[in-house]
């Protein structure tokens, strides 16, 4: 039987008793997302069902041509790949700003502080789970209301952005990936990465990822030792988005390596996590 992999690179994920877990924020709605035996299932828990938040699926049958023949091996051994992309696009920016400089343990840990905190919260299910606070909460709080859940490094960024959000976030999102990336980057002390990486979040598209990432080099090289990988972040991304023919084929190449690599290691990662089916 083909397996299926879960994406649960966003902090909000939780698995408890082999079953993933989040809540997720529509334009309309709030949802109850799980993963488990039976796939994945979405229930509306409190606003309207108009925005469904929509899976996408992948398999390594996407991958480009010129994709070394062992790291394509690998990647196809994870059978097909699900992810779920973040229906807000505030919530990707959060979660973008709050990986800045910190590994991904330190940041789903702080994330969940962070919502917490000052978020939302409802009883579910699976336990209290909470939703990021808004642009315009994130705003009033105060320095020491940052320093107190450990986001004293993020509260410029945080506040800079909160701000422009609220300012732009309809023009936002009708933009195409690229622009968006373009315009987050606008934003002070957000920067391309971390532009980058919100917009692969909530769009999905992961050809505007930042392809030079840490995480991304890492598991190409463990995926397929024998390549003469670059070891630079811009040499790497250089290479890498030549192996594409079209943005397809490179999202494929990064999201299934993405998913490869938390498929193979426990260690403390800072690219995408899976739950396999």
């Amino acid at each position: 039987m083909p397996t299926s992999v879960l994406v649960v690179d966003h902090p909000a994920w939780e698995t408890v008793g082999g079953t993933a877990s989040r809540i997720m924020r529509s334009p309309t709605g709030t949802w109850l997302a799980t993963w488990g035996k039976t796939g994945l299932s979405l229930s509306c828990l409190d606003g309207s069902e108009d925005t469904k938040p929509q899976s996408d699926e992948i398999t390594a049958a996407e991958l480009p041509e010129a994709t070394d023949c062992n790291l394509a091996a690998a990647l196809a051994d994870l059978g097909t790949v699900v992810r779920l992309p973040n229906p807000s696009l505030w919530d990707a920016i959060t979660t973008a700003v709050l990986r800045q400089v910190v590994r991904a343990a330190q940041a789903r840990a702080l994330y969940h502080r962070w919502c917490a905190a000052y978020g939302t919260g409802y009883d579910t299910p699976v336990g209290r789970l909470a939703v990021v606070p808004g642009p315009e909460s994130v705003l009033a709080l105060s320095e020491e209301a940052f320093k107190a859940v450990g986001a004293a490094f993020h509260r410029t960024a945080l506040q800079a952005a909160a701000a422009a959000y609220l300012e732009g976030n309809t023009a936002w999102s009708a933009l195409d990936p690229a622009h968006l990336v373009d315009a987050l980057d606008t934003i002070p002390r957000i920067g391309p990465w971390t532009a980058s990486a919100a917009t692969a979040d909530f769009t999905g598209d992961f050809s505007v990822y930042p392809h030079g990432d840490l995480a991304v080099r890492t598991w190409a090289k463990r995926a397929a030792p024998d390549v003469a990988w670059p070891t630079t972040d811009k040499a790497f991304c250089d290479v890498w988005t030549r192996t594409a023919e079209n943005a397809r084929q490179l999202h494929a190449l990064t999201l299934l390596t993405l998913a490869w690599g938390s498929n193979a290691s426990s260690e403390p990662r800072e690219g995408a996590e899976h739950q396999r089916q």
